[in-house]
């Protein structure tokens, strides 16, 4: 029987769908320190050379535009003059800055006339002694973290000093400073480019997700140290909620979650003006302070249809009373749905920390399993993978629950909760086997049960944010009124970018909303 070479492997077809990028994956690069000066020289260089100037007058440039290279070169070609002015740039040679003695010159700072006193003077021509300027330089460096854009000390002059002059005046300790500064700046006014925030992390991340991409992707990037977080809004990893509803409901949860609970058990809602009130007596005759209402605490209808019957109510099929109790029922409706997605959230939160602690543990069972086995340090690495892999789905999971508040009920949120189910019940069978302790005479038992589990809570994690994120690209989403007036008016702001005229008009005259 002869092969058929069709029926072989297509290992390169396989090779090919693991490397493909999944819906919610975006492109980044992690720059170090020196890449970051090495992007910079590079960049200033480029435009050094094509307008013709130096290198000290092309970075001014380049900080003044942010780094914006094309929009540089292009208002340049267009009107140079104009574009040195604004920027504080004065090009020609003949005025460079260098330090010089005048005999009879008085400074107009510190009103010294030595004739051996050194001076200096920007391209600007305005004169000052080299003390004053290396004083001035060093307090906007340190004291006030300025770099960029540090003026003429003239009044009213928009020269800017450049690196090469604050060079020749400064402290290597305070030019040290200012070149840190200087970095720090070229990755703060950069749109793709954002310091890692974990602590003490000095890698930077480059994302080319602009900010109108927000409202249809969660960029989420992975710095070198490891650490997790999202592109958009600089928040730790926040997959598949976009940054619009998180910040709206870390807003939420930090004006509501906290007396949410005591609210829900010990007051109730004025009828007229909805303000919150306390029961703090044994009468059911309740006034409100605000709007001096008059209502019933037990059946919430107003106080004249009850007579006389002020400790005893006996109207409960009255309409209004009804009106008011269904009220009632919708607002404690509405904060029970909340304590809901929040309860959830939030335990998942916690199981993510008491996860982490989970490493200590591991690390222990990993010896463990060593000394009580024939298996090496690398073939119990299988665990840390596992408690990797299952905080990593806790922080998914939480986001979820963020992002299901904000949905509006209908077939595509049914869908979304079965695949959060799944992934849910995974997550907690995996952290039971971890939990589990190692017993000798079951430890290849224990090791397959864990990879299996690790490779389907990793499978179904994917499910969900792959669902997800093809729902957010292809719009399919439908959230609750408000989140989705707001998401609407986000969408059609990216596409006035691209067709300005008619969809200018739709949002103005359909819409009522600008742009």
């Amino acid at each position: 029987m002869v092969d058929d070479p069709d029926d072989d492997l297509n290992f390169e077809v396989v090779v090919a769908e693991k490397d493909r990028k999944k819906p919610y994956e975006v492109d980044f690069k992690v720059h170090s320190i020196d890449g970051i000066v090495k992007n910079q020289d590079e960049e200033v260089t480029h435009v050094a050379n094509i307008l013709g100037i130096v290198k000290e007058h092309a970075a001014t440039l380049l900080r003044h535009f942010r780094w914006n290279k094309e929009r540089l070169i292009e208002r340049y070609m267009d009107d140079p003059h104009d574009v040195l002015r604004k920027a504080g740039v004065i090009t020609e040679n003949s005025r460079a800055t260098r330090i010089v003695r005048m005999p009879g010159f008085v400074c107009e700072i510190c009103c010294d006339d030595d004739d051996n006193m050194l001076t200096l003077a920007l391209s600007c021509g305005h004169r000052f002694c080299r003390n004053c300027y290396e004083h001035y330089l060093t307090q906007k460096i340190k004291e006030e973290g300025e770099s960029r854009r540090i003026m003429c000390m003239a009044s009213k002059c928009n020269v800017i000093v450049d690196e090469k002059t604050v060079g020749l005046l400064v402290s290597p300790e305070v030019h040290e400073r200012y070149r840190r500064l200087l970095n720090r700046t070229y990755v703060d006014d950069n749109e793709y480019l954002r310091w890692c925030p974990a602590p003490s992390c000095e890698y930077a991340v480059e994302c080319h997700v602009p900010q109108t991409s927000l409202t249809s992707i969660v960029p989420t990037v992975e710095c070198a140290c490891t650490y997790r977080f999202c592109f958009g809004c600089g928040l730790s990893d926040h997959q598949p909620s976009i940054c619009m509803l998180v910040k709206k409901w870390i807003k939420k949860c930090e004006d509501d979650s906290e007396t949410a609970n005591w609210i829900s058990a010990n007051t109730k809602e004025c009828g007229k003006c909805h303000s919150t009130i306390e029961k703090n007596g044994g009468c059911n005759h309740m006034t409100c302070r605000k709007c001096k209402y008059e209502f019933c605490w037990v059946c919430m209808g107003p106080w004249s249809e009850h007579g006389t019957s002020w400790y005893n109510c006996n109207r409960y099929d009255e309409k209004s009373s009804q009106e008011a109790r269904d009220q009632q029922a919708k607002s404690r409706a509405s904060l029970d749905r909340y304590l809901h997605y929040y309860n959830r959230f939030a335990n998942h939160e916690q199981s993510a920390k008491l996860d982490r602690e989970l490493y200590n543990k591991t690390e222990k069972k990993m010896e463990e399993m060593q000394q009580t086995s024939d298996l090496s340090w690398i073939e119990v690495q299988f665990l840390k993978k596992a408690v990797d892999i299952l905080v990593q789905c806790r922080m998914t999971l939480k986001w979820t629950y963020a992002f299901a508040f904000y949905l509006a009920r209908n077939n595509e949120t049914e869908i979304f909760e079965d695949n959060q189910r799944d992934l849910e019940m995974a997550v907690e069978q995996l952290s039971e086997l971890l939990e589990k302790p190692i017993e000798a005479e079951k430890i290849a038992e224990l090791k397959q049960q864990v990879l299996d589990k690790t490779v389907y809570v990793a499978s179904r994690r994917e499910v969900l944010l792959e669902d997800t994120a093809k729902g957010l690209l292809e719009n399919r989403w439908d959230f609750q009124s408000a989140e989705r007036d707001i998401y609407r008016q986000d969408l059609m702001r990216q596409e006035a970018r691209r067709f300005p005229v008619g969809v200018q008009w739709l949002c103005n005259e359909n819409l009522g909303f600008d742009l």
